[in-house]
């Protein structure tokens, strides 16, 4: 009888020990977020560094949690699109599964594509952190939001400033050839600028497009030397840009100037470091943060720390995810649709981006604005717009 005493007292016990901590300091429920980037394949190294941004994020997030959810965490999922749509897609169908309340990511336009029209069918809100073809946030999805700019509006802004900058050096640059990637973003922008530029008084001379990956670009630039353009905009991810700006710089293959739009390694601290020679006066128009702002340049230095560079895959998908962080904590709900609609009424300016309040029309930050930047003696400065400029631009680069 003892025995049995004995048993169950411990029982008892053991049973009050278990309970005591969920009624006394029961954690708010995690809140899970989907993080999707092509990690393998060839757009591997740019998925990494979006994956370190999203993951830098989440642990700032994470530190006072979600003060409307009691301080939950959020709870990262993490996603493998192997570059390509189709695994994109699978990975979307996992994390719906796995009961995630949104998903941010997924780098290339071509798999943003295929994720958000995944993630639609689940009604899953889905931040888009780069993937500029216009086509993502014009097809009346209400669950798609990208914090970035378009490719539109980055060729639009391009063209303008190629315009200023050859006009004031009193026109030096009349001919152009385009070489782009052959996916949707190089494809899309490529068009977008043969279209605008001879508006702008230039003669498109040849839209070249290149499968990906490229491993040789010499046939590319001997065709850029019978043809001998003022200026080459190269619009193409970063292995394939590099490799070709350092053709051009074997085959001596100098023109006016490189004016990249979205170019892949353009504004790279990491091409900079690699490649000084081939990247020194390089003109981009691309993603950047301000350059007024203390936060970017700690975030940079947190970034190298880690051994990585900080590409503008970190810091756009670090702000996307504090974007939707922001809206969690609004909606105070980890339900899809109050995330949805937190995330179609943001005004969301604690960031370090030059974009201003956000405000979303059809799923795009209107306030977004790529900036242009060329590489100055090893480094990357802001040329324009004014508001941001750290060094005055030099056109034509070469004389």
């Amino acid at each position: 009888m003892s025995n049995r005493r004995s048993f169950l007292k411990h029982s008892a016990a053991a049973a009050s020990a278990l309970s005591f901590p969920l009624v006394a300091g029961a954690q708010p429920k995690a809140v899970k977020v989907g993080i999707l980037h092509p990690v393998t394949g060839a757009l591997a190294y740019s998925g990494g560094q979006c994956r370190a941004g999203a993951l830098m994020a989440i642990e700032d997030i994470n530190k006072a949690g979600i003060k409307s959810l009691g301080g939950a965490k959020l709870e990262v999922l993490l996603g493998d699109a192997q570059s390509s749509p189709q695994a994109g897609t699978a990975e979307v169908e996992k994390m719906n599964e796995a009961g995630a309340s949104a998903i941010v990511g997924a780098y290339a336009s071509a798999i943003c594509l295929a994720t958000t029209q995944a993630a639609a069918k689940y009604d899953i809100p889905h931040v888009v952190d780069i993937g500029v073809a216009d086509q993502i946030v014009k097809r009346g999805l209400k669950n798609t939001f990208r914090f970035g700019p378009g490719y539109a509006t980055c060729a639009q802004i391009a063209v303008n400033n190629l315009h200023v900058l050859n006009t004031v050096a009193g026109k030096p640059a009349k001919t152009v050839m385009i070489i782009h990637e052959e996916s949707l973003f190089g494809t899309g922008t490529a068009n977008l600028l043969a279209r605008e530029l001879p508006g702008f008084g230039f003669d498109v001379k040849e839209v070249v497009k290149h499968a990906n990956p490229t491993r040789d670009f010499n046939n590319i630039v001997l065709r850029m030397k019978s043809i001998n353009p003022d200026i080459v905009i190269p619009a193409n991810y970063y292995n394939e840009y590099a490799l070709l700006v350092r053709t051009m710089q074997q085959q001596k293959v100098v023109p006016k100037a490189i004016y990249s739009v979205l170019g892949g390694a353009a504004s790279s601290y990491k091409f900079v470091k690699e490649f000084p020679d081939a990247a020194e006066g390089i003109i981009d128009c691309n993603h950047w943060f301000n350059p007024n702002d203390k936060r970017a340049f700690a975030l940079k230095q947190r970034t190298e720390k880690q051994g990585l560079f900080f590409t503008y895959e970190v810091f756009n998908t670090y702000t996307a995810v504090m974007l939707l962080a922001d809206a969690i904590e609004r909606a105070k709900s980890a339900d899809r649709g109050a995330i949805t609609a937190a995330l179609a009424s943001s005004t969301f300016s604690n960031h370090f981006m030059p974009y201003g309040d956000t405000k979303f029309v059809d799923g795009q930050n209107t306030g977004a604005q790529p900036l242009m930047t060329q590489v100055v003696k090893g480094d990357i400065k802001v040329i324009v717009p004014r508001d941001y400029r750290q060094v005055d631009p030099v056109f034509p680069v070469k004389a």
